[in-house]
């Protein structure tokens, strides 16, 4: 999973034709720490997609202005737009987001 470490980076990301998996996160957050714990078997799952994360506490702004309220938080974008978000509350089990994937990307 690549970093994403700058707004511009971000807003180059999110550009690709193809969709692009983006998890939000922050160092503090325990549910985050639980996610990596599993994640690395959905990114196997789905490896025919690119993934990236970005800490919301150090890249300022870009949480917001696409409405992650929560943490860990699932995006995809294709084209420059948000096309699916799969909050906080569904990011516990390797499960909710391989069917949340499934669901978005086929």
């Amino acid at each position: 999973m690549e970093e994403i470490n700058s707004e511009d980076q971000f807003n180059e990301v999110i550009q690709s034709e193809k969709p692009i998996i983006i998890k939000f996160f922050a160092d503090w957050c325990p549910d985050c720490k639980r996610l990596d714990m599993f994640i690395n078997g959905v990114i196997e799952e789905f490896n025919n997609y690119d993934w990236y994360e970005i800490n919301s506490d150090q890249v300022k702004g870009i949480a917001e202005k696409h409405e992650v309220m929560g943490i860990p938080s699932l995006l995809v974008f294709q084209n420059g737009e948000k096309k699916a978000h799969l909050h906080s509350a569904y990011t516990k089990t390797p499960e909710s987001i391989t069917e949340f994937l499934h669901k978005q990307l086929g």
